[in-house]
């Protein structure tokens, strides 16, 4: 293929991968309140956009509140969008924009389904924005380090203290956590002896990396929390100290972006962590149907978009010294002892101390 077909591939997928997960984004809004109602006993958005069914003498509402989404976008769209007079207009515009970009970006490098022909197009190793990069997993930290500086601009030029607090909190949190996810993500790289996303995804055909390093899957998803400044690790924006936080100030749909910038890093690292732990698109005869392997990574996908929304039901929110606290005394330390522990059994297996037992263990989950 020339440059030229290379450049207008990456944008038809990009195109089409960024408005699935835009559309993805809208409805894990609408799965969250609706999760979150069943955990609390209430039923959630059922009004907007129902199919009426009639059921033993009266209605039973079909897919109700299916269209909450699109009713919030065109509220958001409409409402007034007043900015404070004391503001810096130019980063008190530009911090939405920068909240929501990583988020997109990331999406780059992760791999969706194995290769497949679709009639003129060959994707190959795999299908992805941006396929083969051999240092996807450096280019998803360096995205990922960027998304804090939203957060920390829109508490700053919003001019307010509660939004400057809410900024600084995210600033020393996004540090705290980021050191014990850079050291996590190392395992499945040397794991994998790659930091090409395809070949983490093919190197956990025989069996996913969860089930060897359960505590990097765990410490990798608490971590991802905190990245994503989810309950329990929601400080930022607490409102019972600091009246909705960072972005206190914003409104209409330069709030909706920050909205928005939250849902798809939700996905995205979800989409991460299914890829690091899960197998990504890995799964029963996709070898032989590769579509299958869209199937695969969503479903992994929504899993973990449930089990964030489950904690989120479920945990109280940490005060500042136990959040720190945690990152910090517990967090970071088993990071480091867990990547050190699975280095020295990677030299020591290449040197074949830890032939027969890696054997049977193979055996074990082939059998």
């Amino acid at each position: 293929m020339t440059p030229g077909q290379i450049a207008i591939r990456a944008l038809i997928i990009g195109f089409i991968i960024s408005f699935a997960v835009i559309t993805g984004f809208a409805y894990t809004t609408l799965m969250e309140r609706k999760v979150l109602g069943r955990l609390q006993a209430r039923f959630g958005p059922n009004r907007t956009g129902y199919i009426p069914i009639p059921w033993r003498g009266g209605e039973k509402r079909f897919l109700g509140g299916f269209l909450q989404p699109a009713a919030d976008a065109v509220k958001l769209f409409f409402k007034e969008d007043p900015t404070p007079a004391k503001v810096d207009r130019v980063i008190y515009n530009l911090a939405p924009m920068l909240a929501v970009m990583p988020a997109i970006l990331i999406l780059a490098v992760i791999p969706w389904a194995p290769a497949f022909r679709l009639g003129p197009w060959r994707f190959e190793p795999y299908f992805a924005i941006a396929p083969g990069i051999n240092v996807g997993v450096l280019f998803i930290l360096a995205i990922t380090s960027i998304g804090v500086y939203g957060v920390v601009l829109a508490g700053w030029a919003s001019n307010s203290k509660y939004a400057v607090l809410g900024g600084i909190r995210a600033s020393a949190q996004m540090i705290s956590y980021e050191l014990a996810l850079g050291i996590i993500v190392l395992i499945p790289i040397m794991m994998a002896n790659s930091m090409d996303l395809g070949v983490i995804v093919e190197a956990q055909r025989p069996v996913w990396f969860v089930f060897i390093q359960p505590l990097a899957a765990l410490v990798f998803y608490i971590a991802a929390l905190a990245e994503l400044q989810r309950a329990p690790f929601d400080l930022l924006e607490a409102e019972q100290e600091l009246s909705a936080g960072f972005n206190v100030e914003y409104g209409a749909m330069r709030f909706g972006m920050f909205f928005m910038a939250e849902y798809m890093k939700m996905i995205s690292l979800s989409a991460i962590f299914a890829t690091f732990f899960l197998g990504g698109y890995g799964g029963p005869f996709v070898d032989r149907f590769p579509w299958l392997g869209f199937i695969y990574i969503i479903a992994k996908i929504v899993a973990s978009l449930f089990v964030m929304i489950w904690v989120r039901a479920s945990l109280p929110r940490f005060r500042y010294d136990q959040l720190m606290g945690f990152g910090w005394k517990a967090l970071l330390p088993i990071a480091v002892l867990n990547f050190l522990v699975t280095a020295v059994l990677i030299v020591m297996a290449e040197e074949g101390t830890l032939s027969p037992l890696i054997d049977s263990v193979k055996l074990f989950f082939a059998g």
